[in-house]
């Protein structure tokens, strides 16, 4: 049974691990898009979205929080002035996984993940939402009693 084992280890130790993730989270903020495989993708996605949640409430206990895990200051500096006031209203889902294909060497899956409000391909052609609504029913219905009961009382 696999209870408690959500972690995707990716074939490395502890170490490794935490290194590359660290890596590829700072390549990721600073070029806004990288490509790698799904695995890693779907990995990186659960390490740095809470980053940048932290990045929202900019506050020296944030700061030390997201430099712990990320390790360089250039990284933690651009997260928190470029990218935390880009996304600050967005309430989650900061990234995105576009799957690629298959890599030709080894044919493994590959995504390019890239932050969600910097890609202007998507988000060129959505407008601001509309404010007003319609109401449902029509100017008919509500005419209609009023036109029966001015009959009633002539008759």
């Amino acid at each position: 049974m696999r209870h408690g084992k959500k972690v995707n280890h990716l074939g490395r130790q502890t170490a490794h691990r935490k290194a590359m993730l660290a890596n590829m989270a700072c390549s990721l903020i600073e070029h806004k898009r990288i490509n790698t495989t799904v695995a890693k993708a779907k990995a990186l996605k659960g390490f740095v979205e809470p980053m940048i949640t932290k990045s929202k409430n900019d506050t020296t206990h944030n700061r030390r929080l997201v430099f712990s895990k990320l390790r360089q200051k250039e990284a933690v500096t651009e997260l928190f002035r470029d990218v935390a006031a880009k996304i600050g209203d967005r309430p989650g889902g900061y990234t995105r996984i576009i799957k690629l294909g298959n890599r030709l060497g080894d044919n493994a899956d590959m995504a390019m993940i890239e932050l969600v409000d910097y890609n202007e391909i998507y988000n060129a052609d959505k407008k601001a939402k509309k404010t007003t609504r319609r109401s449902r029913r029509g100017g008919k219905a509500a005419t209609a009693p009023v036109d029966t009961k001015a009959t009633n009382e002539e008759e």
